[in-house]
């Protein structure tokens, strides 16, 4: 991309239930838990929006949530009792929280992943 997408100005604020993260090149609408802090989110699901105006979509846990994920589900016999983690849009980052994943975001858009790993929406 000829524009970095976390160069910039970035605006951060809470848009009803969603806490949006708008930056020069995308914005991001994540749904947190009302009550959750935003620096330990560690599965949340996020829209984005490309300057293009595209719309992507993805689920995002950490490391740490995948494995208590699974550890859970090897005492109620989900996912074979815990032997395996599957989720369409899923999107695996190592850090928590909000500006974690924007940072993530950000990094994918400027390296050309973002669309091997976000889904497309229909656009508006």
């Amino acid at each position: 991309m000829s524009r970095s997408a976390s160069a910039g100005s970035v605006e951060r604020g809470w848009d009803g239930g969603w806490y949006r993260v708008r930056t020069d090149a995308f914005e991001a609408s994540f749904l947190p838990s009302p009550d959750e802090d935003l620096d330990s989110v560690c599965n949340v699901d996020v829209e984005v929006r490309l300057m293009d105006g595209s719309r992507w979509s993805a689920t995002v846990f950490t490391v740490a949530e995948v494995t208590r994920l699974m550890e859970a589900w090897a005492g109620s016999g989900e996912a074979l009792g815990g032997r395996y983690f599957s989720c369409s849009d899923g999107l695996i980052v190592r850090a928590p929280g909000i500006n974690s994943v924007a940072h993530v975001i950000a990094g994918l858009i400027e390296n050309d992943a973002f669309s091997e790993i976000f889904q497309r929406l229909a656009d508006d």
